[in-house]
């Protein structure tokens, strides 16, 4: 992951190398090398995610230093981090910091076994939080994704999500239990968002170059002290992916670049509003498809 941004851009390598020492360990290591099973434990994916994604941004900027402003930035979840170093509000290597704790205190929020998440396909928001309200039976089920019309991801105690899957088939609803390591954006990461809390309070958030998009509401935000807060409620808040490309189409956004490993956002903004116009860029071959998409 991000391996040939590494050795073909100078401006991607410094990126990498400043995590290395940010984090007092080799990330690019994990993302070039391995071993899968431990960059996929969420404390080093998450900063991989983030390292790869500013990277593949320096790499454009360094190939195409004229690139137009962007309107917004925004991200899925952990993106949103990634999408306010681009806007610059936060320092990348305040940013990989806290992003490596945040997946440390997600992962020890909850004990292994006792939450799950699921997706949902086929139902709106509210046929899916009537379902997550029918299966609790006070234990804590709610949605925590909502990526497109008709996908839902829903998260909680693992015996209600169950319960949830179960009841999906009686309501015409397609469930998917998710291989996770926690029941991430639900109220059991209250402990979460609060060490992300203390961790951010030990950061300077910046007013943005343009306004970044946040998942708790799905607006656009450039006060730096609202920044911050959004990104405490993010970690046990749904994120309201479509909610945030509804909000930026009717501001006029038809383009946009995913910057990162792979091509899921891109996709989930097709669902969204097909006419938009999308690159992925996370690779070096991806810079002049991306800058013949701005011009």
């Amino acid at each position: 992951m991000g391996r040939a941004l590494f050795e073909q851009s100078p401006a991607a390598r410094s990126i990498f190398e400043r995590a290395d020492e940010a984090l007092g360990f080799s990330i690019s290591a994990l993302c070039f090398e391995g071993p899968e099973a431990e960059l996929t434990l969420t404390q080093n994916t998450q900063p991989a995610i983030v390292t790869t994604s500013v990277a593949a941004l320096h790499a454009l900027l360094e190939a195409y230093p004229e690139l137009p402003t962007p309107r917004f930035a925004a991200g899925h979840s952990l993106g949103e981090y990634s999408a306010l170093v681009a806007a610059g509000a936060l320092e990348f290597e305040d940013a990989v910091r806290i992003v490596h704790l945040r997946g440390s205190a997600m992962q020890e929020a909850v004990a292994p076994g006792l939450g799950g998440m699921a997706a949902i396909m086929g139902g709106d928001a509210k046929a899916v939080t009537a379902l997550c309200q029918d299966a609790a039976e006070g234990e804590v089920l709610s949605p925590a994704n909502f990526n497109a019309p008709g996908q839902i991801v829903i998260a909680g105690h693992q015996s209600a999500v169950d319960r949830a899957v179960a009841l999906s088939k009686e309501r015409s609803l397609k469930a998917i239990a998710l291989k996770v390591s926690a029941p991430f954006h639900c109220a059991l990461m209250a402990p979460a968002a609060e060490r992300v809390r203390r961790a951010l309070g030990d950061v300077q958030v910046k007013t943005p170059r343009f306004p970044v998009v946040a998942n708790v509401d799905a607006r656009p935000h450039s006060d730096p002290g609202e920044i911050a807060d959004l990104l405490v409620k993010q970690v046990d808040s749904a994120v309201l992916w479509e909610q945030s490309v509804v909000s930026m189409a009717a501001a006029g956004v038809q383009k946009a670049l995913e910057f990162g490993p792979g091509k899921v956002l891109a996709g989930l903004i097709k669902r969204i509003d097909k006419s938009w116009q999308m690159q992925n860029v996370g690779a070096p071959e991806d810079l002049p498809r991306a800058i013949s998409l701005l011009g």
